[in-house]
């Protein structure tokens, strides 16, 4: 895919700009202001597509895809297709999922703008690794449970678990799994191996909008449970004790402490 140009009175610009995890109230401030000034937004299908109504009429909507099973269109295209519409229209505002530089791939289209000389800056967005567990009640650090936690793709772009999965699960952090719904049976027999049956464990689908689904349990329930509940993606994975502060697992810990006991 080439890159052409024709005449635009506009200089051309690019804004990288987070949406939150899904909820549209979570975008932030700077963020809708940067939508309302766009002339073409190209968003990504994990985008709250109800953002979009802040451009500008005039302003072209452009879906370019990208979440899991979903690759509409390569990353090396989307990079061509906002270069060329930032020259050809003006202010393009790339909207993205999350944070764009959490597991987005923002750099690498921050990087190609850099090629064209094309001035471009990053809006952050709320990174739904740290927020959806937070609205579900779920602190990834607790003073006494956590005093730290590790962000970890659960599929890599080979197809495999990634092995920071396997040195995660080694230590006493919150273990939070972002692209890893379809491989969480292989992922809980990795926290299995190091002993870690009874940890508590949060599966949380669509995190902070309508359609919002959550199953709590252990590693040796969570895949069960998952089943059951029939979640699927989008989804993250939360591994740790402070999943224990969540409203649905105070039920089952006595539950759980005689198992283990036992």
């Amino acid at each position: 895919m080439s890159i052409t140009t024709t005449t635009n009175s506009k200089e051309p610009r690019i804004t990288l700009v987070g949406a939150g995890p899904g909820d549209t109230d979570l975008i932030t401030l700077k963020g809708v202001k940067a939508l309302k000034t766009a002339d073409v937004v190209l968003y990504d299908a994990l985008v709250n597509e109800e953002l979009l109504e802040f451009a500008p009429e005039h302003a072209a909507r452009v879906y370019v895809g990208k979440r899991s099973g979903d690759h509409t269109y390569s990353q090396d295209a989307v990079n061509k297709l906002m270069v060329d519409y930032a020259i050809n229209y003006g202010h393009v505002v790339r909207l993205k999922g999350g944070d764009p530089f959490v597991f987005g791939r923002g750099y690498e289209e921050l990087d190609f703008a850099a090629l064209y000389n094309i001035p471009a800056q990053v809006i952050p967005g709320i990174s739904s690794s740290i927020a959806v567990p937070g609205l579900q009640q779920i602190p990834v650090t607790h003073r006494g449970l956590s005093e730290s936690f590790w962000v970890v793709t659960g599929t890599t772009a080979s197809g495999k678990v990634s092995t920071d999965v396997y040195e995660a699960a080694r230590t006493k952090a919150t273990v939070v799994v972002l692209m890893g719904i379809h491989k969480l049976a292989e992922i809980a027999e990795i926290f299995k191996n190091e002993g870690k049956n009874n940890l508590p464990v949060a599966v949380i689908q669509s995190g902070s909008t309508r359609d919002e689904k959550v199953v709590v349990g252990i590693v040796d329930t969570i895949v069960e449970l998952a089943e059951e509940n029939k979640i699927t993606s989008p989804a993250i994975i939360v591994f740790g004790e402070v999943v224990s502060l969540h409203p649905k697992f105070q039920p089952m810990k006595e539950f759980y402490d005689i198992v283990a006991e036992g």
